[in-house]
């Protein structure tokens, strides 16, 4: 592989990261400031009813707050994820464990047993990969906590020679069957997310769900997308050819 080669992959890898964040820019665009136009009608209902239908009004408020703290979630979660995660090599699992007790601890009591489980030796990764992996987490351990209405949500993290494996399990209610066709995974903002994310490390990302069946999360990524040491070991090997060429 030639230098121009490897210039070729970074630009690749660069011109992704921006279509990313265009991607996050439409989502802000087509949800969150839709839910604040959504919220500016509401509010102005609230406003007519006020004198001569107050019960209304203070109905039609109630419901409002619902649809603002809603808003506010979605407004911090598209936020978050244009936040570089700041993880360590090897807080991978202690983060992802640390965002499933939180999401639990915000659910007052009422939040589902969460269980993270590590099978084989863990190993570093690239930081590309590490970042990756926690949001496709995240987004699978938000849908499962807020929306699945589950009594047990899994994670199970494996570390290969050939791959990085990541599956999130739960029992709930499952995901609507047109969301997980081709046409409706292209309107779900957070599953369309998820496969980009994989894609992007040339992994595979595999979504199984029923109703009332729960939903499976399954992502691999290949050794070398993944792994710290592999992806070292590639750029030196890079370095001796050039050496010797020269």
């Amino acid at each position: 592989m030639r230098l121009h080669q490897v210039r070729h992959e970074f630009n690749v890898s660069l011109e992704a990261r921006v279509n990313e964040r265009t991607r996050i820019a439409r989502e802000l665009h087509d949800t969150l400031l839709q839910s604040f136009n959504a919220l500016l009608l509401r509010l102005q209902t609230v406003a007519d009813l006020l004198v001569t239908r107050p019960d209304d009004a203070r109905l039609t408020l109630d419901s409002t707050i619902d649809q603002t703290a809603q808003a506010l979630i979605e407004g911090r979660d598209a936020v978050q994820q244009l936040r570089p995660t700041g993880l360590a090599t090897s807080d991978l699992v202690c983060a992802i464990g640390s965002l499933g007790h939180a999401l639990a601890n915000g659910l007052n009591g009422d939040a589902p047993a969460f269980h993270v489980e590590v099978e084989g030796t863990p190993r570093d990764l690239l930081p590309i990969a590490r970042d990756e992996v926690y949001r496709i987490a995240g987004e699978a351990l938000r849908n499962a906590f807020r929306h699945a209405q589950a009594r047990q949500v899994e994670v199970e993290i494996r570390y290969d020679r050939q791959q990085l494996r990541l599956r999130i399990r739960d029992d709930g209610r499952g995901i609507d069957p047109q969301f997980l066709r081709s046409d409706g995974l292209s309107k779900h903002y957070g599953l369309r997310g998820m496969q980009e994310r994989a894609q992007l490390l040339a992994g595979t990302l595999t979504i199984w769900s029923k109703p009332n069946s729960g939903t499976e999360i399954d992502l691999t990524v290949p050794s070398s997308g993944a792994y710290a040491k592999l992806g070292l070991s590639v750029f030196r090997i890079l370095a001796r050819r050039r050496q010797t060429k020269s």
